[in-house]
């Protein structure tokens, strides 16, 4: 699944650490789902997606 994680922490001046904070994960975490390492639970992707006021299929898209 690929992700706009890390553009949309740049346009909204969040740190990993910051935005780790903000949804209660780790930096670890954050830096996974930007790397395309891990997929985020239903519940982190609806925190994520109201953060950044974006829906969900704004910020992840599914690839084979």
């Amino acid at each position: 699944m690929k992700n706009r994680i890390k553009e949309l922490r740049a346009r909204d001046a969040f740190t990993q650490e910051d935005l780790a904070h903000e949804v209660g994960v780790s930096r670890q975490t954050i830096n996974a789902i930007e790397k395309g390492k891990f997929d985020p639970s239903l519940p982190l992707a609806f925190k994520l997606a109201h953060l950044f006021k974006t829906p969900i299929e704004g910020i992840f898209t599914f690839e084979d």
